[in-house]
């Protein structure tokens, strides 16, 4: 742990849409991971101040995060705190019951709508994320970029198709919709590499940071946690990742105090996604 700089709280696995290659499994019926409340948000937050902690970032995933009715005072309250907001969403319905909210939002200009297009076209969105899903989105987008929210796009690597190919296509689509969004800005576009954790992968070991020439301090786990409430459990608990809420090797604690140990890069995700695939949930 370098330093705790992005806190992710899971806000509940329920979701509007059903993706089919859904990481974290969420859907409209899947409570595995159940809404956390205000109050409970509160709390890390107040750990964060106490601790003196350098958190830079309260991010936000699901589920989808404005299914949870606490949303927009936890938007609030992070805000009058002073942090920079990410939020994971796929700017349909949900996330369009509160736009008087959002616009009112004192500090909005700290947030970020990381918004979920699995590709620049919709036949390949559409067989990952449902059909009329494509359509609800852009418009979801449309709206977030009229208003002048900070917007990121969140899509996924396709077999054949390379990093500039993606970068091109997202880029007439963005210049298409009006979009200001940089391709070029991993901040902006984030392609992220697909996830089975039944296929093979390399095990990771400390003498890949020199083969692979990486830094241990660039891997999320350096330097984030997520907050999770699992269903059934009477509080809530701080997984060592945005990836692996449900397994209990990765389960660090109750607090942030007890979360900053040392994390075992020992799950097909740790190298799949974060060390051989290069990526980062986080900016």
């Amino acid at each position: 742990m370098t330093g705790l700089d992005t806190l992710w709280i899971n806000t509940g696995t329920l979701c509007n849409l059903a993706c089919k290659n859904c990481y974290i499994e969420s859907s409209p019926t899947n409570d595995a991971l159940v809404y956390i409340t205000l109050a409970e948000v509160e709390a890390f937050l107040d750990e964060i101040a106490a601790d003196n902690l350098p958190t830079r970032e309260i991010a936000f995933t699901g589920g989808e995060p404005f299914m949870n009715k606490d949303m927009m005072p936890i938007l609030r309250l992070c805000l009058s705190r002073g942090f920079e907001v990410l939020v994971l969403t796929n700017a349909m319905r949900p996330m369009r019951r509160f736009e008087k909210d959002l616009l009112a939002l004192d500090g909005r200009e700290r947030i970020t709508f990381r918004v979920s297009l699995d590709h620049f076209t919709k036949q390949i969105h559409e067989a990952e994320r449902g059909p009329n899903s494509w359509d609800k989105a852009l418009d979801g987008l449309d709206w977030l970029s009229e208003n002048k929210f900070n917007v990121a796009i969140a899509g996924r690597r396709v077999a054949g198709e390379s990093e500039a190919q993606a970068q091109a296509g997202y880029q007439e689509l963005f210049a298409a919709r009006g979009w200001n969004i940089e391709v070029s800005d991993p901040a902006q576009l984030m392609v992220f590499p697909e996830m089975d954790a039944q296929a093979d992968i390399a095990e990771i070991t400390d003498a890949c940071w020199s083969i692979l020439s990486v830094d241990p301090a660039t891997i999320m786990c350096a330097s984030s946690r997520m907050v999770v409430k699992r269903k059934g459990e009477a509080t809530p608990r701080v997984a060592a990742c945005t990836l692996l809420p449900y397994d209990p090797q990765f389960d660090m604690g109750g607090t942030l105090a007890e979360a900053s140990r040392k994390v075992a890069l020992n799950h097909p995700h740790c190298a799949r996604f974060c060390v051989l695939g290069g990526a980062s949930c986080s900016a």
